[in-house]
């Protein structure tokens, strides 16, 4: 096995903790429930946007972000707080790959931590719109957007769970959601964007064509992973 590859699993290990997990697999059941309790429901039955909304608001206004906070944010973070990043950095290693190794194992985990719940969920309540693969593509996005972005963050911030929880929920979700300028540099709109344009929906506030909701994210994503390596390199660690 190669650097890269022990990197790898270093950051996987560090990442896959049973609270961690357990914490994770609980918020994915919560979104399944959430659809379960809907598909049950009279009022899935009163407007066809609502499956929509639930997956938009609960799946990728949720779950995507805030799991893929919890595993990217540990990757660099933890040896940062422990004060043990410096042993990785006894042998010779890129600083690139130990970016491009962290999101990798962060990756590993969340897709299938996110696409699971919010693919039952948009299946439990979609109406024949093409809902399951449009959130399916769309938590995809947002889930790779959010790990690179959440990989630097750990590294960078101390307290960078608390400080990206309050990111979540106050820019994502509430200001994102109302002033379009905003909505212009939040992951989650171009995700919810490609939500409705991929299920017939009508457009939300800030609406990229389909192309840009894809492009975007992952220029995003690579330039969160050059900036970590490049605040790698010029970190001194003691």
């Amino acid at each position: 096995m190669g650097t890269f590859g022990r990197l790898y699993v270093l950051f996987l290990r560090l990442q896959a903790t049973r609270g961690r997990m357990i914490g994770m697999l609980a918020l994915g059941a919560v979104a399944v429930l959430v659809g379960l309790a809907m598909a049950l429901s009279d009022a899935r039955d009163l407007d066809p946007t609502v499956g929509r909304d639930l997956v938009d608001g609960f799946g990728l206004g949720i779950v995507a972000p805030v799991i893929s906070l919890i595993v990217a944010s540990s990757a660099l973070g933890d040896l940062v707080d422990d004060n043990t990043l410096v042993y990785v950095w006894l042998r010779p290693v890129a600083r690139w790959q130990l970016a491009v190794a962290a999101a990798a194992s962060t990756l590993t985990l969340t897709l299938p931590l996110v696409l699971i719940p919010v693919i039952g969920q948009a299946a439990l309540v979609d109406k024949g719109y093409g809902l399951v693969g449009a959130a399916a593509a769309a938590a995809a996005i947002a889930t790779v957007a959010y790990g690179c972005v959440f990989v630097g963050l750990g590294f960078k911030v101390r307290r960078s769970l608390v400080w990206g929880l309050a990111y979540v929920l106050i820019w994502e979700n509430a200001v994102a959601r109302v002033a379009s300028g905003a909505a212009r540099i939040s992951i989650q709109s171009y995700a919810t964007s490609l939500l409705h344009r991929m299920s017939e929906g009508a457009p939300p506030l800030f609406a990229p064509p389909r192309t840009s909701s894809v492009v975007v994210p992952l220029v995003v994503s690579a330039v969160a992973l050059a900036l970590t390596a490049r605040w790698l390199r010029r970190t001194e660690v003691a």
